[in-house]
């Protein structure tokens, strides 16, 4: 007699439970266990069979050896090149999540199409496992790259596609198109489980290590924006990005969150129009194109994005509220920072948000978790509070303790730097402790939260209550 063949697991973090229940213990996710079929069962009584191949001495090297410099290939979209470190790495695996309807499909069969045209003699397969073929002849036609040679399949089953890919003539490029469509006939599980996912992912990576091939996986995300699937699907590939953006919104941000070639938290900008997806050379004026600088509540933040510099604006509304519990919406930045930002203003400054309604909004699209927004957000606040403008031409940036003081942030030169470019003349900054040129820029040093008060001329503007 045998044990049970079948095992209950997690389709979002993969762990492994005897029975099933209606929520996962690990991960306290709702419907998400299915049972499975067990890789290998075990009779009762008996023990698992021991392989009878005896292992092989394995190969050790010095750390001195011969260097190889891998040629990176480019796409010709340098947005792409950049977040991927500079180009594609031969032998190297990729990993791009992103909401339904985001454009991964369309950025990457213009990136495999760029390749095929940049002179660099590379081959390219595209895999489909969730459109047909003539679907895909429909989107290159919209993005008129149909002349590009680039070897168009669709396919699911994992075995297949290897014995396509592993023959004399091996591409040099490979998108599969996704991997929670793609299959292993050696399991029984349905396609996009965990164990799925995980066991056609480990035989497509091998593959490209094997013969240096360079794979572009497609992941599917889940309403928490993480990739779905095991967590493991990211510790395996070299490269994790996440495609950002509102699908009725213009702006798309390609963000690197793992790359073992390149830097991470890098990010590409991209304008998604009728003819596909569209560089931003220059991603802080097209955000600040529509500014007005008459509008009380808006802040024009100097952030880091990866090794970028990027000005956005920050807007802020502070509204009476009919509610006994009044609201704290935001939309581009994290919601529990933003209370924290309050309680020190009404803690340190002396100002009053108590039965009113506070809306935070970051223009563009973009998301920002950088700690140097807590300026910027707060001089946003005050000034919607006041119902007067910041001084024009001004930026903001710089981090917010509890105790009210204002601290440094990093590269404050490269972030004035920019905003020079763009002809801002004045920033509001921590105090610099070191030496930091300020690129033709009015510099006023912040110390506290309560200097936010001396920017606003009128004495009425804010109406500081007594702090005990």
């Amino acid at each position: 007699m045998a044990r049970n063949s079948t095992q209950f697991v997690c389709q979002a973090c993969g762990a492994v439970h005897p029975r099933w229940a209606g929520r996962c213990d690990a991960c306290g996710e709702w419907n998400s266990i299915a049972e499975e079929a067990k890789p290998d069962a075990v009779p009762i009584g008996g023990k698992a069979k021991a392989s009878k191949r005896s292992g092989r001495n394995i190969d050790f090297v010095t750390l001195d050896g011969e260097k190889q410099t891998l040629q990176r290939r480019k796409t010709g979209i340098s947005e792409f090149d950049r977040v991927a470190g500079g180009g594609l790495v031969p032998g190297s695996a990729l990993l791009i999540g992103g909401d339904p309807g985001i454009g991964k499909s369309t950025l990457l069969l213009q990136a495999v199409a760029g390749l095929t045209g940049a002179g660099t003699g590379a081959r390219c397969v595209y895999i489909s496992g969730e459109e047909s073929i003539d679907q895909v002849r429909i989107r290159a036609e919209r993005l008129a790259v149909t002349q590009s040679p680039v070897d168009l399949a669709a396919a699911t089953n994992v075995r297949d596609v290897i014995a396509s890919l592993d023959g004399k003539d091996a591409p040099d490029v490979v998108v599969i198109d996704s991997i929670q469509t793609m299959y292993l006939d050696a399991l029984e599980s349905a396609p996009g489980t965990v164990s799925q996912v995980r066991a056609s992912a480990q035989e497509l990576i091998r593959l490209a290590k094997r013969r240096g091939i360079t794979l572009l996986l497609v992941g599917h995300v889940t309403k928490e924006g993480t990739i779905a699937g095991p967590r493991v699907l990211e510790h395996m590939v070299d490269t994790v990005m996440y495609f950002e953006g509102e699908r009725g919104h213009q702006f798309r941000i390609l963000r690197a969150v793992k790359n073992r070639f390149g830097p991470t938290d890098e990010i590409g900008v991209f304008e998604m129009t009728e003819q596909g997806l569209e560089e931003v050379a220059n991603p802080s004026a097209l955000f600040l194109a529509d500014r007005n600088d008459d509008i009380s509540g808006a802040a024009v933040f100097a952030g880091i994005e990866g090794s970028r510099p990027m000005l956005v604006e920050i807007q802020a509304l502070v509204a009476p509220s009919p509610l006994g519990t009044p609201r704290r919406n935001v939309v581009g930045w994290d919601g529990g920072r933003l209370s924290m930002v309050l309680a020190v203003l009404e803690s340190r400054a002396g100002m009053n948000f108590a039965g009113k309604d506070v809306y935070l909004n970051v223009a563009g699209g973009l998301r920002i978790s950088e700690p140097g927004a807590d300026l910027a957000v707060a001089s946003a606040l005050t000034s919607a509070l006041s119902g007067l403008p910041l001084p024009g031409e001004m930026v903001v940036f710089g981090e917010i303790g509890l105790s009210g003081e204002i601290r440094p942030v990093s590269q404050m030169a490269a972030r004035l730097k920019e905003a020079g470019k763009l002809g801002f003349s004045k920033a509001l900054t921590p105090r610099w402790r070191g030496k930091a040129a300020n690129e033709g820029v009015n510099v006023t040093a912040c110390a506290t939260v309560a200097d936010l008060l001396g920017l606003f001329p009128s004495e009425d503007a804010v109406k500081p209550r007594a702090v005990g």
